[in-house]
């Protein structure tokens, strides 16, 4: 069984920098592709970013430029830098662990099978 365990949430002002991680654990962490996800309310949840092996990395237009997602294996963790953060990144953020077995586009929530519980990321303006 897969655990994943998001931290790194908080409050911070617009132009500010977060950095979220994603520690991973009954796996092989290195073999799987891991995306990060985010969740507003009242918003459906959407796709942010992917590393897969390889070290192929893939954003969403809106955080382009701005994210910045990297991983460790040694340490089995992925990490999402996010810099210059504006007010409607705020949401849920959440990391996921993609298997590779059911075909779904990387964009999509059903290719990921393992969820972390996710954390809170506000922006002020």
């Amino acid at each position: 069984q897969v655990q994943l365990v998001e931290s790194g949430g908080g409050l911070v002002q617009a132009g500010g920098s977060l950095r979220l991680s994603c520690a991973a654990s009954g796996r092989t962490f290195g073999r799987y592709a891991m995306g990060w996800f985010r969740q507003a309310p009242g918003k459906a949840r959407e796709f942010i970013s992917l590393i897969a092996p390889g070290n192929t990395l893939l954003y969403a237009d809106s955080v382009q430029g701005r994210f910045t997602i990297s991983r460790d294996n040694y340490k089995n963790t992925v990490y999402l830098q996010m810099n210059s953060l504006k007010p409607e990144d705020t949401a849920v953020y959440y990391c996921a662990l993609d298997l590779g077995a059911n075909g779904s586009p990387y964009y999509s929530q059903s290719a990921y099978e393992y969820w972390g519980q996710g954390t809170q990321v506000t922006v002020s303006s």
